[in-house]
C-alpha cells in the first residue's frame, strides 16, 4: 500500500465491466460475496458500447432501407432516405439503454462500483486511478480477482487510427456521414459485417485481405453464399494482398497501397477470433490476378479490422506472479483460474475465441468456483455467429472434425430455398446441417448459413448440451411456417425420411 492512499478490502475484485466482467459481477453478488466492480471506461465494455450492439444496431437498420429498397418483385417500389445523424441517435440510445440497465443490475445486486483502472500492486492488492486532476488513487485488497479487461483492435504498421483518414471498428461505427469510398482490411468478421453496412449505405467498398478467401475459419460452403451476395452488393474483393501504407493524393481523398502477401494466403481449418488477417503458411492459391503486383487503391477511408488483442499490459500482471502466452492471453484451466488460485480471468483477455457469450459464461463460472460451487467450462456446445448477409451460424463439431476425433458421422442437410418461410421473406440462400454420430445418434454440431442462422443456432446447441439425438430434434414438432422448420427437416434428412427434399 502506498503512504496516502485510501484502503478497501473486498471477496471479490472485477477488473472491467464488459459482458465477462459485469457477468461475473453480478453472479458473485448474488452467491452473496462481496464484490468490487472497477471499469475505467464505460458499463458493458467494449460489447455494449463500442462493438457487438451498435454494430448490430446499424446491420439491423440497414437492411431495412436496403430491403426496402429493392422489393420490387414483391411489388414494392421505394427509396428510402437514410438521415446518418437521426441513425446514429437511435444506435446511441439503444447502447445507452443497456448500458445503464447494467450499471443498475450490478447495484441491485449488492456490487461496489469503482472508475478508474486497475493494476496489481501484490497478489492479494489492486491499485485503481482515477482519472481527472486531483482524483489520485487507492488500493483494493482482495481475497480473490477477475481479470476482464477485454481486447482491443490490432494496429497494423503505417496505419495509426489517430490519422483521420484510418478508422478502427469502434471509429467506423460512430461515423457521422457516410463515406463514398472505403476500403476495408481484413476479411474477417469484423471486415465483413461493417462492409455489408456501409455498402447498404451507399458506400462504395473495397475489401483487402492476405488470406485467399473471407471469414477464415469457416468452411467454404460456408463462406460463398456470404461473399456472392456482399458481390451483389457491388463489394469488390482483392485477396492474397497486405496493405502496406496509404498517403493523401491531394484531391481530398487518400490512396491504399497493397502487395502481394506471399506465403501467408491459404485459409487456415480453424476458426480465427481475429477477424482473419493472422499469418498461415501455404501455398499461393488466390484467384486475384493483380496478387502478384503492387496495387493502390482509392478511397476516403480506410478501416483496419485485422484483429484484436487481449488488453493486459496495464494491470501489472507480473507483480501478482500472473502468466501469459507469448501473445499477452493470460492462461487458465476449465474454472477459469490462472497460474494463481486466486486470481481468475474471463473473456477476451484470457483467450480465444473471442465471443462475448463466451466470456459471460467464464464470468459465472469463475464466481461460482470462488463460491464454491462445483462449476467448470464446457467448450463443446459454444456457438459462434457471424452477422453477415446471410448470417452464419456453428456449434460443435464439423463433419471432417468428427471423423478425425474418430466418429462416423451421419449429416442431415436442408436447403432454405426450399423453406416456405425463407421464401415469404424473400432471404432464400443457404442450408442448416446437422452432424450426428452415427452409432448413437447424438448431435455433435451444427453449421447454418442464411437468414437469422444465429438465432436457429441455439437449438442445436441446447441439443449438443443435453445430449440429444438427431432423432430428438426430428421428433420434434416445430411450428409452421417457420426457419425453424429447416432443422427439424435436416435431421430427418440425416435420418433419410425427411419430407421437402432429397433424401441423400
Amino acid at each position: 500500500m502506498v503512504v496516502g492512499d485510501i484502503a478497501t478490502g473486498t471477496d471479490v475484485l472485477v477488473i472491467g465491466a464488459g459482458p465477462a466482467g459485469y457477468v461475473a459481477a453480478i453472479r458473485a453478488g448474488q452467491l452473496d460475496l462481496d464484490v468490487t466492480l472497477v471499469e475505467r471506461d464505460a458499463y458493458g465494455g467494449t460489447c455494449l458500447n463500442h462493438g457487438c450492439i451498435p454494430s448490430k444496431a446499424l446491420i439491423s437498420a440497414t437492411d431495412i432501407a436496403h430491403d426496402a429498397g429493392h422489393a420490387e418483385e414483391m411489388g414494392i417500389h421505394a427509396d428510402p432516405a437514410v438521415d446518418m445523424t437521426q441513425l446514429m441517435t437511435w444506435k446511441e440510445g439503444v447502447v445507452d439503454q443497456l448500458t445503464s440497465g447494467v450499471e443498475k443490475l450490478c447495484k441491485a445486486n449488492g456490487v461496489s462500483l469503482m472508475t478508474g483502472t486497475a493494476r496489481f500492486a501484490d497478489e492479494h492488492t489492486a491499485r485503481i486511478s482515477h482519472s481527472g486532476d486531483g482524483q489520485g488513487s487507492e488500493s483494493v485488497e482482495f481475497e480473490h480477482a477477475i481479470v476482464a479487461t477485454g481486447s482491443s483492435p490490432i494496429e497494423i504498421p503505417n496505419f495509426s487510427y489517430e490519422d483521420e483518414p484510418v478508422l478502427d471498428s469502434r471509429q467506423a461505427l460512430s461515423l457521422e456521414s457516410v463515406p463514398d469510398s472505403l476500403v476495408v482490411v481484413g476479411a474477417g468478421y469484423i471486415g465483413m459485417e461493417l462492409a455489408g453496412v456501409f455498402a447498404k449505405l451507399g458506400t462504395d467498398v473495397t475489401v483487402v485481405e492476405m488470406l485467399d478467401g473471407i471469414l477464415p475459419g469457416y468452411d467454404d460452403d460456408l463462406a460463398r453464399p456470404v461473399k456472392k451476395r456482399a458481390e451483389d452488393l457491388g463489394i469488390d474483393f482483392h485477396f492474397g494482398r497486405t496493405a502496406t501504407e496509404w498517403y493523401e493524393d491531394g484531391g481530398g481523398g487518400i490512396r491504399v497501397a497493397t502487395e502481394a502477401a506471399g506465403q501467408a494466403v491459404e485459409r487456415p481449418d480453424e476458426t480465427a477470433a481475429d477477424g482473419g488477417h493472422a499469418e498461415a503458411e501455404g501455398e499461393d492459391e488466390t484467384e486475384d490476378p493483380e496478387a502478384t503486383d503492387d496495387l493502390e487503391l482509392s478511397a476516403e477511408k480506410v478501416l483496419v479490422a485485422v484483429g484484436r488483442s487481449p488488453v493486459s499490459d496495464t494491470l501489472d500482471l507480473e507483480n501478482a506472479g500472473i502468466e501469459t502466452d507469448e501473445r499477452g492471453f493470460i492462461q487458465t484451466d476449465d474454472r477459469a483460474r490462472t497460474n494463481v488460485e486466486h486470481v481468475f480471468a474471463v473473456g477476451d483477455v484470457a483467450g480465444e475465441p473471442m465471443l462475448a457469450h463466451k466470456g459471460s459464461k467464464e464470468g459465472q463460472v469463475a464466481a461460482e468456483v470462488i463460491a464454491g460451487e462445483p462449476a467448470a467450462l464446457d467448450y463443446q456446445a459454444m456457438p459462434a455467429a457471424v452477422f453477415t448477409e446471410p448470417e452464419i451460424g456453428t456449434v460443435g463439431l464439423t463433419e471432417s472434425e468428427a471423423e478425425e476425433q474418430g466418429f462416423e458421422p451421419t449429416v442431415g442437410q436442408f436447403p432454405f430455398r426450399a423453406s416456405g418461410r425463407a421464401l415469404t421473406t424473400g432471404h432464400t440462400d443457404g442450408f442448416v446441417r446437422i452432424v450426428a454420430d452415427g452409432e448413437t445418434g447424438f448431435v455433435l454440431g451444427a453449421q447454418i448459413v442464411g437468414p437469422h442462422a444465429s438465432e436457429l443456432v441455439a437449438e442445436l446447441a441446447l441439443a449438443i448440451e443435453i445430449g440429444a439425438t438427431v432423432e430428438d430434434v426430428a421428433a420434434t414438432v416445430h411450428t409452421h411456417p417457420t426457419l425453424s422448420e429447416s432443422v427439424m427437416e435436416a435431421a430427418e434428412n440425416a435420418l433419410g425420411h425427411a419430407i421437402h427434399t432429397l433424401n441423400r
